[in-house]
């Protein structure tokens, strides 16, 4: 896996403080850690906003600061709610020698013969996966060939992931990734929509009745 690295500053403002750095074109951050001083540090924001969207939960992110390089995962994005826009960052220093937990993206890969003989329809559910593994063991992201879905009502299952090496898979195995259910017709479509009318319709002359009834015995 393939580090990304960022260069940071040691930063003594904090709290409310940091509104002057991010108008300074700065991005407030912090690193922290199991037996470690937490780190308050700034980014340059222009750097980080084109990088740390795309990283994942699982990539290694290496802050560089002022020279002394710090191993960690992202932990936590602080967004603007109306602009969007990053306003903090909390990285997790990592030690090489204790095994970590964290989710893992699944990556769906080739076709399923299902959708091409047979007009199914890919259903997907779990996107990730947690993982618990050293920390040199941790895969960026995990593959899911689609190819062995070859039948309507074929699906692909965390149980059936097999596991890289040294790496132990946290999520239920009976959760689905990959389904392939039949297409549904346009007569499917209109049927359920006039159940669904007619339950509408229905509903009201139910409690009408109901009412009227109460009326009656007062």
């Amino acid at each position: 896996m393939e580090n990304i690295v960022l260069k940071a500053t040691s930063r003594n403002l904090i709290g409310k403080k940091v509104k002057v750095l991010r108008r300074e074109g700065l991005l407030p951050a912090v690193i922290y850690g199991r037996d470690v001083d937490t780190i308050p540090i700034s980014l340059n924001y222009h750097e980080a906003s084109q990088i740390l969207p795309g990283v994942t939960s699982s990539q290694f992110i290496v802050i560089d600061v002022e020279g002394e390089p710090h191993t960690t995962l992202v932990r936590e994005r602080q967004r603007d709610p109306v602009t969007w826009k990053l306003i903090h960052v909390d990285f997790q220093e990592l030690s090489m020698t204790e095994k970590l937990r964290t989710a893992v993206s699944l990556v769906l890969t080739g076709e399923a013969p299902a959708i091409s003989s047979y007009g199914g329809v890919l259903v997907t559910g779990q996107d990730s996966l947690m993982v618990e593994c050293l920390p040199a063991d941790l895969p960026e992201r995990i593959e899911v060939d689609l190819s062995t879905l070859q039948e309507i009502g074929d699906a692909i299952y965390v149980g059936d992931i097999v596991a890289p090496k040294n790496l132990e898979i946290l999520t239920d195995l009976e959760e689905m990734i990959a389904l392939i259910t039949a297409p549904v017709t346009v007569e499917e479509i209109e049927e359920e929509e006039a159940e669904e009318l007619e339950a509408e319709v229905e509903e009201p002359e139910v409690i009408e009745k109901g009412r009227k009834e109460e009326d009656e015995e007062e």
